[in-house]
């Protein structure tokens, strides 16, 4: 019988979420809801120097909020917790004491000058720095004699010193490591915390996972975590190595080149469902033309086979790009929900629900973000305080004034007030004066809403009502008179 699919995403406490952290927890939560497995969150907080207070708690916000929900975790117990490095100490102890017994690890007794000092040597003779493995063959008698005595020490993975290791990768295929490239690597460090190489081999073989989805930066680490299920006896797990996000500039995506936190994003109004179409599309693609994909979309199709190797640049252009279309596609009034917490900042009092969705299903075409809607659709809620300067020196007239006034006596008459019958009264009015519809409709477009840009006019002009737009054409049409 074959295994249930069990993955995991294990973020360290460092700060808010960031775009790369993302994207790794979105592909282990596809790959396992697609095989009708279980995805894990797993907080590696074994560097206790460098934890965020919160960070736990907006790293769990943050997933839930994006949809990738986790099946286990910190707050939800599937059995194989705790979920929570810090909280396992124990484990990763005793398994250091295991290798200790299997002649597969040593005690260390360096301090910080000598290994300073070692590392300045090498570095002046241009070799690599590494550990020297000075206290590699300290007798047994020794090391009970320092360890007694109160000896500061660290617990180091005996590395085999010839030879090499292949592997293989869903992504990179074969990777061959000599061992001699590899470093008698630190397990448990002197505060008695384990390092992540100790902690996560352990951890990810007792909590059963199957696969390892994570960033290309770890993929040189992965001969040690080797050795050490090989030195436990256990099975590796299937190891996926995802491409580097990058900078247009090709450069490797950080924070010095901007926002990368997930965070910093939704409160730019990016909405959920585009920062996951956009991330996936990071490294993935479904082998054809299509680009909008929402999550469920995402779960039926993805496939590591369709992860490519080359690094994935962010284009904040396309992201950009997908939330357009992704506000397209929401019903007026998800984009209502959306677009009120900016609405109550304004003054605008009154407004009934319906007439806020008729103006959304007019403007949404043109929204990038739903903040854009305030200013895009301020003059739906009240009369334009200001007028495009460069659009009157191109769209206003001599006689602009005097046919705005003939356009509010024209639609004062007319009966049945809808989009229709205001474009029959405009292009009526415009052969009666013998000039183009765009002589009317340019000036009257400045009128109402102060914009030369806006949805189409007529049902502009009906939204806003026959009394307002009577109003707006006269007193557009005495201030300008002269112009």
């Amino acid at each position: 019988m074959e295994k249930q699919v069990r993955v995991r995403f294990a973020p360290s406490p460092t700060g808010y979420l960031h775009v790369g952290g993302l994207r790794t927890a979105l592909y282990n939560f596809l790959f396992a809801k697609h095989h009708a497995g279980k995805f894990i969150l797993r907080i590696e907080d074994t560097d206790q120097t460098r934890q965020v207070e919160g960070a736990v708690e907006n790293l769990i916000e943050t997933l839930k909020w994006s949809g990738v929900e986790y099946d286990e975790g910190p707050d939800r117990d599937g059995g194989f917790g705790p979920y929570i490095q810090s909280q396992r100490l124990e484990l990763y102890r005793q398994h250091a004491k295991e290798l200790i017994g299997f002649d597969k690890a040593y005690y260390c007794f360096c301090t910080s000058e000598r290994l300073n000092e070692v590392r300045q040597q090498q570095m002046a003779l241009k070799q690599s720095p590494s550990y020297d493995r000075h206290c590699r063959n300290l007798s047994f008698a020794e090391v009970e004699r320092r360890v007694a005595a109160g000896e500061r020490y660290v617990v180091r993975m005996k590395v085999p010193m010839d030879g090499e290791m292949t592997f293989e990768d869903v992504i990179r295929g074969k990777v061959t490591i000599a061992h001699k490239m590899l470093d008698d690597q630190v397990l448990i460090k002197s505060d008695g915390f384990p390092t992540y190489h100790l902690a996560v081999v352990v951890d990810d073989h007792l909590m059963g996972i199957t696969h390892i989805i994570r960033g290309e930066e770890w993929l040189s680490s992965v001969p040690k975590h080797i050795l050490l299920y090989q030195y436990f006896g256990w099975e590796v797990p299937v190891l996926v190595h995802l491409p580097l996000l990058l900078n247009p500039d090709k450069s490797k995506l950080s924070k010095r080149q901007g926002d990368i936190a997930v965070e910093d994003y939704r409160a730019k109004g990016y909405l959920k469902e585009a920062i996951v179409n956009f991330i996936a599309f990071l490294g993935w693609n479904p082998g054809d033309e299509r680009e909008i994909f929402f999550l469920d979309q995402l779960t039926q199709e993805f496939s590591l086979e369709r992860v490519g190797k080359s690094g994935a640049v962010f284009n904040v252009d396309k992201l950009n790009w997908l939330n357009q279309q992704h506000i397209k596609l929401k019903s007026n009034e998800e984009l209502a929900r959306l677009i009120k917490p900016y609405i109550q900042k304004e003054k605008w009092k009154n407004i009934e629900e319906q007439y806020l969705l008729k103006v959304i299903g007019l403007m949404k075409e043109r929204l990038t973000f739903p903040q854009d809607f305030i200013e895009m659709s301020r003059y739906f809620f009240t009369d334009p305080e200001s007028f495009d300067e460069a659009g009157f020196k191109k769209n206003w007239e001599p006689k602009s004034s005097e046919r705005l006034k003939l356009l509010a006596d024209r639609l004062e008459v007319v009966h049945e007030y809808s989009h229709v019958s205001i474009e029959a009264a405009v292009r009526q009015l415009s052969e009666e004066l013998l000039i183009k519809p765009n002589k009317l409709i340019h000036p009257a477009r400045l009128a109402l809403s102060g914009r030369t840009i806006g949805p189409g006019l007529f049902e502009m002009m009906e939204l806003l009502g026959k009394e307002t737009v009577i109003r707006r054409l006269l007193y557009a049409a005495n201030k300008f008179k002269t112009m």
